[in-house]
């Protein structure tokens, strides 16, 4: 039948779903029905209009059942087209997914069949497509059209538990319908179709104590107060059937392995009520006795347990401590036995739980106590002493055989066995001290001296008469007390340094006296020997603090003049006895510095430590003079037989003359000395016009105890040189074989005219007092050494 386009669009929906319930409903599957559609795929690659069709396809509803198992084909449906007229000019074709393998079509009648058994799980439905074409011509018919085969379901697959078996915990003791564990099953079968995937829990072990949700697959306890401590594990089946659980349903199980959790529902227990344990009297302290245990039936940190003793008379004497792996009480002692003060302890020991559980409170305290019975052993001990240790003294030099101290021992036992006393050599093999092995008396066995050892350490043994391996040790120790019996003693090994330039009433240096014996002898007080003449240099004054000065009596000392100066000084403790001694101190007179450092004193000591004496010294100078003398007579000697120089070079100038003499010459005997006041000014030599070239004949004769002069002639200096006089007289003197050989060592040196330093003579300085500062000078260096001293008196001489 031919229908409007737009009805036809509007239809196809609703004939869809008619389908569906109808196949649903078990109604018939091939009722016939024409369907149309206003929008076609014409042949050729033509365009897609919008007309009103002509003719449409008829064809059945196409569903196939899923796992055929029949001989035959089965049935699908059929295609029908309004052109065809019976007569077997159309022909039907199929494509798409399964056609020609899956799905086969008669080409003449349309019929559709399936060849193969379906599996809807692996494939729900196949798209495929239609064509009627003229057989004559091969055209089409009808336009191509696209259709589904849907497979329909069957129930061929059971429920099943892709995760099985599961493994769960409640904890004990939960209330009814605690949710233990969620179950859930799958089926591959279609859910939107019939009760094939419709499933439905029950379980089948694990009763009463549990139960399922036949819904939800939740497992939830059945059963009140499920005690952990009688039953832990439960196995639990539980099954899921589809078809909603009706019969011929299909059915899958799971099993659920359920642990009940432990909860502090168990109060501790000790096994017994009493106890009783034996411990000897020498045990030692804070070592480990005895155990005891509660038991728990709980597990983990709910069987924890804490021990304590309750009872102070026990608490005083042991204590108790928890082994928490072990879950024990460990008794140890606090306080050294004694069987013969008390022979027994009872001690009551109680076990708690440390973590507890509100809920389970009403189950009694989580504690229990028990009473443990401790017997004291008798044991035979070593003798004690009356005190740890022992400190004793005794004064030095006193007699052998002198009483020290006393010590005491004796055996606890109630025996009260005979003790005997030693002292242990073994430490100290010197045998300073003896013992009386009856009494304990200790007593010296040699002459003490403090000086040399002031403490003694020694080990006194006691052991018992009747067991002799008991022993025991006391230290004992010694003080020796000091007596005055060293006097002191100044050191004199070190030499005092007295700079030259000290002064009247300067302190020269401090000293101390040293002493063997003990500090409280008192100070120390010195003094000069009375029996030795008044020293002028020096003094001593007390400072009453156990030291003295030396001070200075005199001003300036001379290193020159005395090197070394010795002084007596006394000294005495304040003992008693009084001890004395006297110690002669060396003091060594040096050049200081500014800060009384020596200085000039450095370089003899280097000389003294290198071992040579003054003797050998003096001696070295001594042939260091004569060497140095030779040298200068032999140099003069050849420097006359040379060619002299001139002095003077030209006339012009007017130098003042500088005549160094460095030799004694030979007095007022010597008149060979040159006649030098024609040098002192040329142009004066000039006028005076006088000669003293010409040899005298004949030397005049010395008067009875006179002295011999020299007149020599004058001549005139007219067109005569200096030099030229001074050659003459020079070969006059030479050649002179009558007068003994006194030579004079003359230097002609002369500044020369206008000179703008002036004279540098002393003569015409004014006197007054100097500018320079000793202080400064001091630091010039030892160049200036006796400059400094001169500057020092000078300075002193204007101050006084």
């Amino acid at each position: 039948m031919r229908v409007m386009a737009t009805a036809t669009a509007c239809l196809c929906p609703l004939i869809f779903c008619l389908c569906v319930l109808e196949g649903g409903h078990g109604t018939s599957r091939h009722g016939p029905l024409k369907v149309t559609r206003n929008q076609t795929k014409l042949p050729d690659g033509e365009k897609e209009v919008h007309h009103r069709p002509k003719r449409g396809w008829i064809w059945n509803q196409f569903f196939v059942l899923e796992e055929h198992i029949g001989l035959d084909p089965q049935y699908v449906g059929k295609l029908h087209s309004n052109s065809d007229k019976g007569d077997g000019s159309v022909r039907y074709l199929l494509s798409g997914e399964g056609a020609g393998t899956i799905f086969i079509i008669d080409e003449v009648t349309g019929d559709i069949h399936a060849t193969k058994s379906l599996d809807r799980e692996k494939k729900a439905h196949y798209v495929l497509h239609a064509q009627a074409i003229d057989r004559h011509t091969n055209k089409a018919l009808e336009p191509e059209s696209e259709f589904i085969i849907k497979v329909q379901d069957v129930n061929d697959n059971a429920p099943k538990f892709p995760d099985g078996p599961f493994v769960a915990s409640v904890p004990e003791m939960s209330n009814i319908g605690t949710s233990v564990f969620q179950v859930t099953a799958t089926d591959a079968d279609d859910p939107t179709y019939g009760n094939s995937a419709r499933v439905v829990y029950s379980i089948l072990q694990g009763q009463p104590y549990f139960s399922v949700d036949p819904k939800t697959g939740v497992i939830r306890t059945a059963l009140a107060n499920m005690d952990r401590e009688a039953r832990e594990q439960y196995t639990v089946v539980i099954q899921a059937k589809d078809m909603a659980g009706q019969v011929g349903g299909l059915s899958g199980s799971t099993t659920v392995n359920v642990t009940l959790t432990d909860v502090n529902d168990n109060p501790p227990k000790f096994p017994q009520k009493n106890y009783q344990l034996y411990v000897p009297e020498s045990a030692q302290v804070n070592k480990a006795v005895g155990k005891i245990k509660a038991n728990d039936e709980d597990l983990g940190v709910n069987a924890d347990i804490v021990y304590s003793i309750t009872n102070a008379d026990g608490a005083a004497m042991f204590s108790i401590t928890t082994d928490r792996e072990k879950r024990e009480g460990i008794i140890s002692l606090k306080k050294p036995l004694n069987f013969e003060k008390k022979k027994a302890y009872s001690l009551h020991i109680e076990g708690a739980n440390t973590h507890l559980d509100p809920r389970f409170s009403h189950l009694g305290p989580f504690r229990d106590s028990t009473t443990l019975k401790i017997i004291v052993g008798d044991v035979d001990e070593p003798p004690v002493f009356s005190m740890d240790f022992y400190i004793m003294d005794v004064y030095e030099n006193a007699p052998i055989g002198t009483e020290v101290g006393v010590v005491t021992a004796q055996d606890p036992d109630s025996s009260n066995s005979a003790v005997r006393y030693f002292i242990d050599r073994s430490e100290n093999g010197d045998a300073y001290f003896n013992i009386d092995a009856t009494t304990g008396v200790i007593t010296t066995a040699q002459t003490l001296d403090r000086e040399d050892t002031a403490w003694y350490n020694i080990t006194v043994v006691a052991s018992e008469v009747e067991n002799p391996s008991l022993l025991s040790h006391v230290p004992v120790t010694v003080q020796v007390l000091d007596v005055n019996d060293n006097p002191p003693e100044i050191p004199t090994e070190d030499e005092v340094i007295i700079c030259e330039s000290s002064r009247p009433g300067q302190v020269i240096q401090t000293i101390r006296a040293d002493d063997k014996d003990d500090f409280a002898n008192g100070r120390f007080s010195y003094w000069l020997p009375s029996d030795l003449p008044i020293n002028p240099n020096f003094t001593l004054k007390d400072n009453e603090d156990s030291s003295a000065s030396i001070v200075a009596r005199r001003r300036r000392f001379s290193r020159a003049a005395q090197e070394f100066y010795w002084l007596a000084v006394a000294v005495s403790d304040g003992g008693e006895p009084a001890l004395s001694s006297t110690g002669t101190l060396t003091l060594r007179v040096c050049a200081c510095g500014r800060g009384r450092a020596a200085r000039t004193c450095r370089a003899e000591a280097f000389l003294s430590a290198a071992g040579l004496s003054t003797g050998a010294l003096i001696a070295i100078l001594l042939c260091i003079v004569i060497l140095l003398a030779i040298v200068v007579l032999f140099i003069n000697l050849r420097s006359k037989k040379g060619k002299k120089e001139p002095l003077i070079i030209s006339e012009e100038d007017v130098r003042e003359n500088v005549v160094t003499y460095d030799d004694e010459g030979g007095g007022e005997e010597d008149t060979e000395a040159f006649d030098i006041s024609a040098l002192r000014n040329p142009a004066a030599a000039e006028e005076m016009k006088l000669r003293r070239d010409v040899r005298p004949e004949a030397r005049r004769a010395a008067p009875p105890g006179g002295r011999r002069s020299w007149s020599p002639s004058r001549v005139a200096l007219d067109d005569v040189d200096v030099c030229d006089i001074i050659r003459r007289r020079l070969a006059d003197a030479d050649g002179d074989t009558s007068v003994p050989p006194y030579d004079s060592l003359q230097t002609y040196a002369y500044e020369g005219r206008g000179s703008p330093a002036g004279s540098v003579s002393s003569l015409d300085t004014p006197a007054g007092h100097s500018e320079l500062d000793p202080s400064e000078v001091d630091d010039w260096g030892p160049a200036f050494l006796k400059l400094a001293e001169l500057v020092g008196e000078t300075e002193s001489e204007a101050t006084a």
